[in-house]
């Protein structure tokens, strides 16, 4: 496996138990309509939260957040929409963001709650 992927990976794992630890449940992980994808689907409380997850060893070649392109969000919106369809979900909703950015002791963890919001097109 390529160490893009081995990183992005670990990222997700990481992503993943800070959520837990955070208090949200998981429901899924790397769930697939297509060729779209949706890192991590959790929930907290009464809210499905849709979680991308951006993981970079710096931040030198621009952060982890300017990742999440409009193009990425349109496919985590459809995705997103796939998902509700296919498992009849009657929650609200919200799309965050989880970076995580350096190695070992030197990495640190953000995460932003509505980083943005689906649109009507």
């Amino acid at each position: 496996m390529a160490e893009h992927n081995l990183l992005g990976n670990k990222g997700e794992m990481l992503a993943a138990r800070y959520l837990l630890d955070a208090g949200f449940a998981i429901h899924e992980y790397n769930w697939r309509s297509g060729h779209k994808e949706i890192d991590i689907v959790a929930q907290e409380r009464d809210v499905l939260v849709f979680v991308e997850v951006k993981t970079r060893s710096s931040n030198a070649f621009g952060s982890a957040e300017e990742a999440v392109t409009p193009a990425k969000m349109r496919n985590l919106i459809l995705a997103a929409d796939a998902y509700i369809k296919k498992k009849d979900i009657d929650l609200d909703i919200r799309f965050d963001v989880v970076t995580i950015v350096g190695h070992d002791e030197n990495r640190t963890i953000s995460h932003i709650r509505d980083a943005f919001y689906p649109t009507l097109e």
